[in-house]
Formats: C-alpha cells, structure tokens, sequence
C-alpha cells in the first residue's frame, strides 16, 4: 500500500511540474510575442490637437492592435513638431508624430537632437498657409502684409522662410503670432488674423468652423519631393527596445489604413474619445489624407521612407539656405526599424 501511495504521489508530482513547465513555457511565448498578461504602459502624442488626420490612432487602440502588440496606450494632443520632439526626447511620451521637414530643420540647425524617424505617415507633405474667401489671400504674393498665426515650434511657421524664398516673396513682410492647435480655426474665424499655419486636409474643418469657403496655399507646390508627418521615438528607447518600436509601429500602421479604408467609422471613434470633434469633417480629412499616405509606387508597402528622396529634402533645404549643418538621411532616420519596400 505504502508503494501504491508514494507511486501515486510521485506521478502526481510529474503531472503538477509538466503543468507548471508548460504554463511557464507559454507566458515566455506570450511575452516574446509582446502580448503576455503585462502590457507595457506607453504615451503616444497626435500630431497636431485631435483633428480627423489624427483619428488612426484612436482607432489602433479601439480595434485593439496596440493591446494585441502588447501595449497599453495613453494618445494625448500634440502641439506641433517642435512640441512633440522635446516632449519624447526628454521622456514623458515614447511616440508620435512630425513633419519630417520640420525635423530635419530642428536637427540640422541645433534646435533638437536624441530623435529618430522609424516610419512614414504621409508620402508628401500636407503643409500649407489657409485663410479663406475675402482675406485677399489668393496667390503666395497676396501673403506679403497680412498677419498669420500658429503655434510657435509648427512645421508650417518653420518652414515659411523657405516656402517664401521658393514662392518669390518676402517673408518679412509677413507677420506671424502664437496660437494653440485647438484655438487657430477660431481665431481665423474671428477675423483676428489673415491666415493661419494648417495641413491641407484642414479644409473641411476650416470651413465647417469658420462658416465660410476655405482656400489653401499648399507648401507642395513649390517644394517637391518633401515628406509629411513621420513617426518618430527617442534614440534611448530605439536603441533599447528595438523590437518594440517595430511592433507598436505595425500597429499604429494598420489602424492608420483601417481609417483611411472606414473614414466615417474612424471618424466616429475620434468623436468618442476627443471632445468637440465635428465628425463629417474629420471623415473628410481621412477622405483627403489618403491621397498623401499611399505612394505613387502602388507596390510599396505603407509607412516606408527612401533614402534618396531623403537626401533630395535635405538639398532643397540646404540650397534655400535653412540648414545650418548638412545631414545624411540616416542622422534622422532608422532604416533598420522602418516597414521596408
């Protein structure tokens, strides 16, 4: 009896470890695959305010790919590329999106340093000067004179001195004053100002808001080959967590082309999670961004960025004269970390 029991205990025994074995195996497996029982808690900032260009990543944590790639995400409104770079270098976000341009200006001139573009949101910059009907503001040239506002470290403030050498006109004769993302629309329905700093996908908001035909003064038409927004993080936690930024930026890719494929949904999902969003106009920026974040090239996969136009971005800007310092592409960019063609 004595031999039956301690044979029934032992085999009890090898049963527990093979269970224990097998639970440890699958929280390694889970772990590895970045969705174990711990996600890890990350603060990702919107471009610009929470505007429909913003919507796919509120639709990356809705449809749950953040928590499927093994994060917990908090999206707070950025205010701009200067803005979201300091605020991710010196740590209290991990993510979020810039103008590559307006990077390549901070970085180039000195103004920031310690980030990295790691994918690309949109293929051509949607950077431009908005104002609307009855300004007298229809021409680049109609600029010289009126007062404009934007947030200080903007893409479309910074980049304006360059914007003006191209479209033949003086930019010291444009006046420019500090606004909030959220503020600008009003302030140029007020009547405050002439224009404001905006992306062209602004429109249907501008006009919604402000009541009144919207026109636009795109940066692209005299700037080619320029990047819009990009995804960036710190070079610390790009060099510490490689396979994480891979994995957070697969998703915020995949809600980013889940928006553009459902805008009134991904509209919808903005509305729910950001107050005073005015969801036919979100809708319509979705509408309008598509056109910037699908490459020419229909077999290049989304968010890549090449180095040769690149390179190009970085010679328009040293022959305009607003590069301090020249820079090589792989100064800002992580060709290792980003979707490849």
């Amino acid at each position: 009896m004595r031999r039956l029991t301690r044979t029934v205990a032992a085999a009890t025994m090898a049963t527990a470890l093979a269970l224990v074995a097998a639970c440890s195996s699958g929280s390694d497996d889970d772990a590895d695959n970045g969705v174990g029982s711990s996600l890890e808690q990350v603060t990702y900032l919107t471009s610009f305010g929470n505007f429909g260009r913003d919507a796919y990543a509120w639709v990356a944590k809705e449809k749950g790919y953040f928590k499927d790639a093994g994060f917990e995400v908090e999206i707070k409104p950025g205010q701009g590329t200067n803005a979201v770079i300091q605020t991710i270098v010196g740590g209290q976000a991990q993510f979020g999106p810039i103008d590559l341009t307006g990077g390549l200006l901070q970085l180039g001139n000195g103004e920031a340093k310690d980030f990295v573009a790691v994918a690309a949101i949109q293929q051509r910059t949607m950077a431009a000067i908005a104002t609307v009907e009855g300004t007298g503001i229809n021409t680049p040239k109609d600029l010289e004179g009126k007062k404009l506002a934007d947030t200080p470290g903007s893409v479309v403030r910074n980049l304006f001195p360059t914007y003006a050498r191209m479209a033949g006109i003086d930019y010291e004769k444009v006046t420019w004053v500090n606004g909030e993302a959220q503020t600008l629309m009003g302030t140029l329905a007020s009547g405050s100002v002439d224009g404001i700093g905006q992306f062209v996908v602004g429109q249907p908001t501008i006009e919604a808001v402000t009541k009144k035909k919207a026109v636009l003064l795109p940066y692209s038409n005299v700037m080619q080959d320029l990047y819009g927004n990009v995804l960036i993080t710190s070079k610390q936690y790009a060099g510490e967590k490689p396979e994480q930024v891979k994995r957070f930026t697969e998703a915020l890719l995949k809600g980013l082309e889940y928006a553009l494929a459902n805008p009134e949904e991904a509209a919808g999902i903005l509305a729910k999670n950001a107050e005073a969003v005015n969801e036919a106009a979100a809708a319509a920026e979705l509408q309008l961004m598509a056109g910037y974040v699908r490459s020419s090239n229909s077999g290049t996969a989304l968010g890549t960025l090449d180095s040769g136009r690149v390179a190009k971005s970085i010679a328009i800007l040293r022959g305009a004269g607003a590069l301090k310092s020249d820079l090589t592409p792989d100064q800002v960019i992580d060709f290792n970390l980003a979707p490849k063609a």
